[in-house]
């Protein structure tokens, strides 16, 4: 009997085996920072089922979120060691080149139909900024629109954010900005905000929705204030040498997929947008309209400074600004 079950289990292990799908020549590792059901990991998700589908068991992209291979900053760094092949960096990319922090600026961006003009008219200046350092921009998806969450009130003018610890992504106009507002803004990954909500160590945090709503956030937080202040693109990132050494007929069609999940990425946003302010007002968050005019004015300092500190910035600011109105 025991020989028989042995061999009965021995044959179905061959069966497995002969039946199973082949393993794919190359395997591509895209690491992210998305919590489970984020924008991040259906974006990250979407670009890998895509990709799989399309090069047939060649390559396989397989994705790990809640920043399991590493948070931004170090994932920036493994895709140059080649120890990771995509990330999905938003605002950290201010901090690889100047030409991003533009969209750093308060209320630059009106609305996603803005943002792929301001793509098309802009996209070759990103790509040469980016492979300057060391990567490739394969494509564009979305963080989003950010609000303002804390612990001590709600946030209708800038004057409200006086002292309030508030955490920011490590970016030097995102903490510019909140310091001009009043705030005491403290640089963290984005894996640890929960922890120092929880803990008291920062009073709120700032980011969309649908960051705001798979981390739990509503959980820590007492109010929400609606500002929209900045909106922050998502980029599909990979290495310059790494993703140059892949064969052509692959990278076309990595570059295809990556156009493909920006158009899933923008509608799964705007749904999200939806869902996901019910999902954190069901929680009990104190939800308020902040005065977005007055945050407007308060930010002139910091449109200055970009123009005056960063190359071509007022010419940045002037482009983006014409291609508000320009659909």
């Amino acid at each position: 009997m025991m020989k028989t079950k042995a061999t009965l289990l021995a044959a179905g292990a061959v069966l497995a085996m002969a039946t199973a799908a082949p393993a794919a020549e190359t395997t591509l590792k895209f690491g992210h920072v998305g919590a489970p059901g984020s924008l991040f990991e259906a974006t990250a998700n979407h670009f890998a089922e895509c990709s799989n589908n399309a090069l047939g068991g060649k390559v396989e992209v397989q994705t790990f979120g809640s920043s399991q291979l590493g948070k931004d900053k170090e994932l920036l760094q493994k895709l140059k060691l080649g120890q990771v092949d995509f990330a999905l960096p938003s605002s950290v990319m201010s901090s690889v080149d100047d030409v991003f922090g533009i969209f750093e600026m308060p209320y630059i961006i009106s609305d996603r139909d803005h943002m792929r003009r301001v793509q098309g008219e802009m996209m070759d200046m990103f790509q040469n900024a980016a492979q300057a350092k060391g990567y490739h921009i394969v494509g564009l998806a979305e963080n989003g629109f950010r609000h303002i969450t804390n612990n001590v009130r709600p946030i209708n003018l800038p004057a409200d954010l006086k002292g309030i610890k508030l955490r920011t992504p490590n970016g030097v106009w995102r903490l510019k900005m909140f310091q001009e507002y009043g705030a005491n803004p403290t640089p963290m990954a984005f894996s640890d905000v929960f922890t120092a909500l929880q803990t008291g160590v920062i009073d709120g945090q700032e980011n969309p929705y649908a960051q705001i709503a798979s981390a739990k956030f509503q959980e820590v937080q007492k109010y929400l204030s609606i500002t929209g202040h900045v909106y922050t693109p998502a980029y599909i990132l990979s290495s310059k040498k790494h993703f140059g050494k892949l064969p052509e007929d692959v990278q076309a069609a990595l570059t295809d997929c990556a156009a493909q999940t920006q158009d899933f990425t923008y509608e799964k946003a705007a749904e999200l947008e939806t869902s996901l302010l019910k999902i954190i007002e069901d929680a009990g968050v104190e939800v308020n309209t902040a005065d977005k005019a007055a945050f407007i004015e308060a930010s002139a300092p910091i449109y200055k400074q970009f123009a005056e500190e960063v190359e071509g910035g007022q010419e940045m600011i002037d482009t983006v600004l014409g291609l508000a109105d320009a659909g």
